[in-house]
């Protein structure tokens, strides 16, 4: 499936709001979006003739008919100062009750609340948000699968990949399904647009992990050595705690809730990408998001300065490495015995340096994948 076959506009918007950073690489980013430097200059001319400003390459209409009644926002703001511990669904059943119409959502209740800045910030989740999110752009990007999702004809996964420090979205793509394949490809179309990340974090199942293994050295598949071949530092989430990847989950929340609710189902995978691709721009580059002071994310977000190489590097290991070959069966032999590393870093060099006494950490280019200790008469 082609990056954007629907939504020239939006990728010329994207680009644009590049362009204007503070410092922006032109032939850079051109080279990016697939553009040549004229046309690049081109439309960066256009945007500053009308003084910068770039709101009239919003997808947001001109009248909001749906928008709430200044009236129901001065009811909400009153009855929440009245009883400040009470959310959305109370304040709504309130409303209902006093007669108040149209009646917003709940969702539509807490929009207004934190707008107004009436909502009350859960310590507890303050805290876990400040431990968790990275200092910079392109440190860790999340990556999970949602679905599988409903077409008229078929069924289809969402592959979605977020900035952990931005909440930008970097990929929101329609994939027939959640073969290694399928998502390498994707994802070379993402390290061509934003560059690479520092590190990149997902679960243990399939394509990036081994079912039913413990996340670490065996989590490791195909998909995860071509990324560390890359540059990229894996990490993968404890099992069967999807709050490690609360971004992503959060993530998909608003996604279902904002554009898979509104359909029962799609007609085809083209339908549902060009919705994904408008829904996309909005949640980039209109959305409030509360994490990030009520701004859209792309006022965080910058592209990678790493740039994507289609050419692999070549394997080479310095030092004090003992380097061992792994064999289709996923381990390696070292000192008279037999060590499990990674059935995905199969026909792979490892290399093994020593830790402590009879200690060797394993690595695969730059990332330690499993510890042994030769002193354990069983492997760990």
């Amino acid at each position: 499936m082609p990056w954007r076959e629907s939504t020239w506009m939006s990728e010329r918007a994207e680009f644009l709001r590049f362009a204007c950073l503070p410092g922006a690489n032109m032939s850079e980013i051109c080279r990016r979006f697939g553009v040549s430097r004229k046309t690049g200059y081109k439309w960066l001319a256009r945007a500053r003739a009308r003084g910068g400003e770039l709101s009239d390459l919003s997808r947001r209409p001109r009248n909001s008919p749906s928008q709430t009644s200044a009236e129901v926002v001065a009811r909400v703001c009153a009855l929440r100062r009245e009883h400040p511990a009470w959310g959305g669904r109370k304040l709504r059943s309130v409303l209902r009750r006093t007669g108040v119409q149209p009646l917003p959502a709940p969702s539509t209740i807490n929009s207004i609340l934190g707008r107004n800045g009436l909502l009350s910030p859960d310590r507890r989740l303050q805290r876990d948000w400040q431990r968790f999110e990275e200092a910079a752009p392109n440190a860790l990007w999340q990556m999970d699968f949602k679905g599988p999702l409903k077409l008229q004809s078929a069924s289809a996964y969402a592959l979605t990949i977020l900035d952990d420090h931005s909440r930008f979205n970097l990929c929101l793509a329609v994939c027939p399904d959640q073969r290694r394949e399928t998502v390498q490809g994707q994802l070379v179309r993402v390290f061509e647009r934003y560059g690479l990340p520092e590190r990149m974090l997902m679960d243990n199942g399939p394509p990036w992990g081994s079912a039913g293994q413990a996340a670490g050295f065996s989590s490791q598949t195909h998909l995860s050595a071509w990324l560390i071949r890359q540059g990229i530092t894996v990490s993968h989430g404890r099992p069967y705690h999807p709050q490690t990847q609360g971004k992503e989950e959060r993530f998909h929340r608003t996604l279902a809730l904002e554009l898979l609710s509104l359909r029962p189902a799609w007609r085809d995978a083209d339908e549902l990408q060009t919705a994904f691709d408008d829904w996309r721009d909005v949640y980039n580059i209109e959305r409030p998001h509360e994490a990030v002071g009520l701004e859209p994310p792309f006022t965080r977000y910058r592209p990678s300065s790493r740039t994507f190489s289609i050419v692999l590097p070549p394997i080479d290991y310095v030092g004090d490495a003992e380097v061992r070959r792994v064999q289709t069966t996923g381990r390696i032999y070292f000192r008279g015995r037999e060590f499990v590393v990674s059935r995905g870093l199969a026909g792979q060099p490892v290399a093994l340096r020593p830790a402590e006494d009879e200690v060797w950490d394993v690595y695969y280019c730059h990332q330690k994948v499993r510890t042994i200790d030769l002193s354990c008469l069983e492997d760990l």
